[in-house]
């Protein structure tokens, strides 16, 4: 596969280098033939990390991420407080929880192939 987007550098490096498990944070909705770009780029990746074999490759796939940024952006400026009142996998979830169940599941030796988190599956296991 050609290298077609940046995010393959780093991961194929791992590969080549031995590494057993990749862990990506993805977006909910992500899909490669999306009309919206932001899925469709986070389709694409998966898409790539997939093919390229991982012996465990874990996907989180969040919703709208809070916690403190260097810059805003207006659209989550404007809609995080809706994306907390959302049930399910649309409600929103905090940064640092989706980086402790990665860790955790980094830790997890019985866990092989693709393992795809939602956001509703990220905020249960983070409790």
């Amino acid at each position: 596969m050609p290298i077609t987007r940046w995010w393959w550098i780093p991961a194929l490096t791992g590969r080549r280098l031995g590494a057993q498990h990749m862990l990506v944070v993805s977006a909910m909705g992500a899909n490669a033939h999306s009309p919206f770009f932001y899925n469709r780029v986070k389709g694409e990746m998966e898409e790539a990390l997939i093919a390229q074999n991982w012996p465990k490759l874990t996907i989180a796939r969040p919703s709208m991420l809070l916690g403190d940024r260097s810059k805003q952006r207006m659209n989550e400026t404007l809609f995080a407080p809706l994306f907390r009142l959302l049930p399910g996998n649309w409600k929103s979830i905090d940064a640092r929880d989706v980086a402790r169940v990665m860790l955790a599941e980094a830790m997890r030796p019985e866990h092989e192939g693709v393992t795809i988190l939602s956001s509703s599956e990220l905020r249960k296991r983070a409790e």
